[in-house]
């Protein structure tokens, strides 16, 4: 008889959230001409215009326009609607694993769904607004005939990883010799193959870890985002591009791997901070939305995850400057999902739900995750199994507080024994359990929302560890085994 083993996707809300950003969500307007589009009523706005409006539009209509981003609402978040309301260019400061950059690109959602261009730009220009030679020559030419093309806003998001090798040809342009050779001398403007910022012109250009970018680099951005104008081997284009520059940046990058130069810093007018999050429950939501389970994993071994790396930020054992990523979590999230869905399919079982013991393997694959103060050599596993271990009960304090589970420390007198482990199945788990005459061991399901035998044998074992970790009962573990009793 084959098997079905359930497969869950908590992340798929903002994956469907991003799908609709960069998918089309309406059919692409049909208008052809210059002329069809003054006749339809359409109003040319400059980028920053367009997106005020559309933020101011969906705060007014209540709607969130930063989903998916968990614990800025009160912090970062105003200070990024402010900035893009003030039309500022926008650098966010944060550690790793901050979501600078989701949030980032969450600012896609805030242009036109669809935006005219001058059929065959090269850099996108609008049909009443054209900035190059070419393009005013060819609007001048044919009129209100001049051919019109629909941009989806997904195409007007640009994203550059500051990589020490980027060059200035990279990000603003340069000379292209096909052009040349094709006849057209030096001298001609049209010679110059643009760069990244400038075929982003009426949209976005973010880029990430921006001090990595060298130095004589970061001084090409110095035009762009003041002057709007572009310099390439010696043609000074007077370019109004109308773009949105944006980037992140780690503040220890300032000293270890480069730094932001002090007058592009001046150019940004928006400098935010972000964090990560500031409560139990915006970590667990980040760690639902982003984790990619096989298997399921209960809401109380999430909570132990969150737990688990904020007390890895808040010890003095680790290095904070490197900071605590939130893909530690996600990363542990997802370990723990795979070691249920190993299990379920070596023993057959027809569920594959995680318990406490799959916890063990996600500390063991994610130690490298983690950079430790120099004077800990040597004790890493140590602090990362007794920082779970503290991340363990703080859960069962949250979740189990009140129970009363003197009678299932009495049944464990010795001559019972409780077995589980990574090769435990659910089943054999609960066969196990000694028999009480109360009802504790439905309270415990009843506090963790556990209604199937697999989730039930998974919130058991969360007690049962509690229990050995308030010293009330015995483990011992070896041989890939774990006996409580």
């Amino acid at each position: 008889m084959s098997r079905t083993i359930p497969v869950f996707h908590p992340g798929r809300w903002h994956r469907a959230y991003s799908d609709r950003v960069s998918e089309p969500t309406s059919n692409r307007p049909t208008i052809a001409t210059v002329g069809e589009l003054r006749a339809s009523g359409h109003r040319y706005r400059t980028l920053r215009e367009e997106i005020r409006e559309n933020l101011l539009a969906a705060l007014r209509a209540g709607q969130d326009p930063w989903p998916g981003m968990h614990g800025f609402e009160n912090t970062v978040l105003p200070q990024l609607e402010r900035a893009i309301l003030a039309g500022h260019d926008i650098v966010l400061l944060g550690e790793r694993g901050q979501g600078k950059t989701r949030l980032l690109r969450t600012l896609v959602g805030l242009l036109d769904e669809w935006t005219p261009v001058i059929a065959g730009s090269e850099i996108g220009e609008h049909p009443y607004h054209p900035i190059t030679a070419g393009g005013r020559r060819r609007a001048a030419e044919a009129g209100d005939e001049l051919p019109v093309e629909w941009r989806h806003r997904s195409e007007r998001y640009a994203e550059k990883l500051a990589t020490p090798d980027t060059s200035v040809g990279d990000l603003i342009g340069d000379v292209d010799p096909i052009k040349v050779a094709e006849g057209r001398s030096l001298g001609d403007p049209e010679t110059i193959h643009f760069g990244l910022i400038p075929r982003s012109h009426r949209g976005i250009v973010a880029i990430n870890e921006l001090p990595d970018l060298a130095e004589r680099i970061q001084v090409a951005l110095l035009n762009v985002m003041e002057e709007r104008d572009i310099q390439i081997r010696g043609y000074v284009l007077r370019l109004p591009l109308d773009v949105l520059v944006v980037a992140s940046a780690n503040p220890e990058d300032y000293t270890n791997r480069g730094r932001i130069i002090t007058p592009l810093k001046d150019r940004f007018g928006a400098e935010i901070r972000t964090h990560y999050p500031l409560e139990i429950a915006d970590e667990v939501k980040v760690i639902r939305q982003e984790a990619n389970l096989v298997a399921e994993v209960p809401d109380a071994l999430i909570e132990v995850l969150a737990h688990f790396t904020w007390e890895l930020r808040g010890s003095s054992a680790v290095d904070q400057r490197s900071g605590v990523s939130a893909r530690f979590a996600i990363a542990g999230a997802e370990t723990v999902a795979a070691a249920a869905l190993h299990r379920a399919t070596i023993r057959g079982e027809a569920e594959a739900v995680a318990r406490p013991v799959d916890l063990i393997p996600a500390v063991e694959v994610l130690g490298g995750k983690i950079e430790f103060e120099l004077g800990e050599d040597g004790r890493q596993d140590q602090i990362l199994t007794h920082l779970l271990r503290t991340a363990t009960m703080d859960t069962v304090h949250e979740r189990l507080s009140g129970l009363d589970f003197a009678e299932l420390v009495r049944a464990l007198d010795g001559s019972t024994l409780i077995t589980t482990g990574d090769r435990v199945t659910a089943a054999e788990l609960l066969a196990a359990l000694p028999e009480l005459e109360g009802d504790l061991y439905d309270r415990i399901a009843d506090r963790l929302d556990a209604r199937t035998p697999a989730q039930r044998a998974s919130a058991i074992e969360l007690a049962l560890e509690g229990l050995y970790l308030s010293r009330r009962i015995s483990k011992d573990t070896g041989g890939g085994e774990t006996i409580y009793g």
